[in-house]
C-alpha cells in the first residue's frame, strides 16, 4: 500500500486549526434501540457539511506556488466540489468544479456560492470524470480528485484519528464507501492507532461496486439512490489495495432502510444527514444482532440532502409507521354523509389533512362513493381504534397502501 500511518498523521497536522474537529458523542437512545454501544462522528457540522473538506485541504496546502497560480479542476456530485471551492477560495487558488448535471440543486448552488467557476457536464460520474481529465490538460488545472488520491485518502483518515483519539475503546467502525478514500484513509489511520479496531464498509444495494471488485464480481449499478453521495460505479483504484487488505466486510442497505435512518438521526439525534451519511446506522439497525454489545463508531459523511428529498423522506417513513394513512371509505352519496363520516373520524381522534371523494371512477352501484381520507394518527394502534370505530358505525374501510390486519388486532 503506499497509504501509510505516518501519511495521516502529516495530514492532521497541516489541517489543525482549518477545520472543525468535530464532536463523537455517546448516542444512547440508539444504543437502547440497537443493543449497541453506539458513538456518532459529526461531520455534517464541518463549514460545508462533510468531511470532504479534509482530503480536499489537505491536496490544495500540498501544492507548490506554481500549481496554486495554475489553478485546480475537480469532479464531484456535490460535496468534494464544495470542499474543494470553500478552501480554493481562502487560499486564493482558482477553483473549476465538474458537476454531473443531475446533481441536486442544493449542492450546485452551494458550490457556485463558494465562488467556484461550475460546469455540468455528463450524466454519470464517469462522463464528469473523462471531461475533467480533458479539461484539466487544456487549461493546464491540477486535478483534485475526490477518492484516488493519496494525499486526499489522508485527509479523510483524520476522521478515525479524532474517533479514536475522541473514543478510545471504540471496537468498530461502519464507513460508507463510494469511492473509497474515506473508508481507505480511515482504515489507515485506525489500524496504526489500535489494529484490533474492526473496520467494515456500508454501500447502497443500488451502487455496490466495492462489494462486488472484492468478490470478484461485475455488479450493475441502479440509475438512483437516496446515497446519492456514494453513488460511485468503479472504486479507486489506490483505495481497493487498502480495502483489500484492512476491511473486513461490507455491508449492503436498501433504500428504505437509508431512509428510515435518515429520519431517525433527525427524530432522534436532531441533525440532518444526506442518504449517505445515514448508511453507517442503516446497517447497524440492519444487522443489530452481529453488533450487539460492541463498541460502535458511526461516521456521518455528510449534510448536504435536498430539502424536496428530505421532505419526501419524512412523509414515506410517517406513512411506513403509520403516523400518516391513506384510509379508504366505502359511503353512501348522499347529502350530509360526507360529514357524518368526517365527524366519527374526528371523534376517534383522526386529523384528516385532506379528502378526495369519487364518484364517476367507480364500479360500485349508484349512490355509492368512494372516499380517501389522508390521515394523521398517532400511530398503528391508534389507526385501529379509528378503523374499528368505522366498522362498528357500518362502514367498509381499506388501506390501499398496507395490509388491514395488524390495525385490527
Amino acid at each position: 500500500m503506499s497509504l501509510a500511518f505516518m501519511d495521516v498523521q502529516a495530514a492532521a497536522e497541516r489541517l489543525r486549526g482549518n477545520i472543525l474537529f468535530t464532536s463523537c458523542t455517546h448516542a444512547r437512545i440508539l444504543s437502547q434501540i440497537t443493543g449497541a454501544e453506539v458513538y456518532i462522528k459529526f461531520e455534517n457540522q464541518q463549514f460545508t457539511a462533510s468531511f470532504k473538506e479534509r482530503g480536499a485541504l489537505n491536496k490544495l496546502l500540498s501544492l507548490t506556488r506554481k500549481e496554486r497560480r495554475r489553478g485546480v479542476i475537480a469532479m464531484s456530485a456535490g460535496n468534494h466540489a464544495q470542499g474543494v471551492a470553500y478552501h480554493a477560495r481562502r487560499l486564493g487558488i482558482p477553483a473549476v468544479i465538474v458537476m454531473p448535471r443531475h446533481t441536486p440543486d442544493v449542492k450546485v448552488e452551494h458550490t457556485k456560492a463558494h465562488g467556484a467557476e461550475v460546469i455540468l457536464q455528463g450524466d454519470t460520474f464517469a462522463e464528469a470524470s473523462s471531461f475533467t481529465q480533458t479539461l484539466a490538460q487544456s487549461r493546464r488545472l491540477v486535478l483534485v480528485h475526490p477518492y484516488d488520491d493519496q494525499l486526499v485518502m489522508a485527509g479523510q483518515g483524520t476522521v478515525a484519528l479524532e474517533m479514536l483519539e475522541q473514543q478510545p475503546r471504540l471496537e468498530t467502525l461502519l464507513v460508507p464507501i463510494g469511492g473509497g478514500g474515506l473508508i481507505a484513509g480511515m482504515a489507515v489511520a485506525a489500524k496504526g492507532v489500535n489494529p484490533n479496531v474492526e473496520i467494515i464498509g456500508v454501500q447502497s444495494e443500488r451502487f455496490p461496486a466495492m462489494a462486488g471488485w472484492l468478490k470478484g464480481q461485475a455488479v450493475k449499478s441502479d440509475r438512483f439512490t437516496v446515497a446519492e453521495g456514494i453513488a460511485v460505479r468503479s472504486p479507486g483504484r489506490l483505495t481497493r489495495r487498502v480495502v483489500k487488505k484492512l476491511i473486513s466486510d461490507i455491508l449492503l442497505v436498501g433504500e428504505d432502510e437509508i431512509e428510515d435512518a435518515v429520519l431517525m438521526l433527525l427524530q432522534i439525534e436532531k441533525t440532518v444527514v444526506e442518504g449517505a451519511g445515514a448508511c453507517g446506522l442503516a446497517a447497524l439497525m440492519k444487522h443489530r444482532r452481529r453488533f450487539r454489545g460492541k463498541r460502535v463508531g458511526l461516521v456521518l459523511c455528510g449534510g448536504n440532502i435536498d430539502l424536496m428529498i428530505l421532505s419526501a423522506i419524512i412523509q414515506r417513513g410517517l406513512a411506513r409507521s403509520g403516523h400518516l394513512v391513506r384510509l379508504r371509505v366505502e359511503t353512501r352519496d348522499v347529502p350530509g354523509e360526507l360529514g357524518r363520516l368526517s365527524g366519527l373520524i374526528g371523534i376517534a381522534g383522526g386529523n384528516i389533512m385532506e379528502v378526495h371523494h369519487q364518484r364517476a371512477f367507480s364500479a360500485k352501484p349508484l349512490q355509492t362513493a368512494i372516499v380517501d381520507f389522508i390521515l394523521r394518527t398517532r400511530g398503528i394502534d391508534h389507526l385501529g381504534q379509528i378503523v374499528t370505530s368505522l366498522h362498528r358505525s357500518g362502514y367498509h374501510t381499506s388501506l390501499p397502501e398496507r395490509d388491514l390486519s395488524p390495525c385490527l388486532r
